[in-house]
């Protein structure tokens, strides 16, 4: 149920502009799901969602990579920790400076991209599970783009 929730919400908050929490519950009520505005707060940090400034002046929900002081903040880490990146079947293997990994993995959590599975971090190495070998190497080149 969560999950569901949570991939809802993220659906919602790239298709339509969201500047309250009330407004997500609202939508989330709209589309068949019972929340309260409690367990919407919760989701909105767990997700690490941001309030992104819109053309017209507004903030609303946003995915930390689609705002620009996200990608900022993604592209800052990636480049002071980044290592080295490397494939292997169905894997991404991101190297890091030691300590960091951890920060990296949640970065990578936070992007959300679809064809990220998951990811298991360590101390200088995080393990990032893509949904298939053909995805990976583009996967990768996009970690390394955000190195850039």
């Amino acid at each position: 149920m969560k999950a569901k929730r949570q991939r809802l919400i993220l659906d919602i908050v790239q298709s339509m502009q969201i500047e309250t929490q009330e407004e997500l519950a609202r939508e989330l009520n709209r589309r068949g799901m019972q929340v309260t505005q409690a367990t919407v707060s919760r989701d909105i940090k767990e997700l690490g969602l941001i309030k992104s400034p819109t053309a017209d002046g507004r903030y609303c929900y946003a995915l930390p990579d689609s705002a620009p002081a996200g990608r900022e903040r993604l592209r800052r880490l990636f480049r002071e920790a980044l290592v080295d990146i490397d494939t292997s079947e169905n894997l991404v293997v991101v190297k890091t400076l030691r300590g960091t990994a951890a920060a990296a993995g949640e970065a990578i959590d936070q992007l959300a991209w679809p064809e990220i599975v998951g990811t298991v971090a360590g101390d200088n190495t995080v393990l990032v599970v893509v949904r298939s070998r053909d995805v990976a190497a583009s996967v990768a080149e996009r970690f390394r783009e955000l190195a850039r």
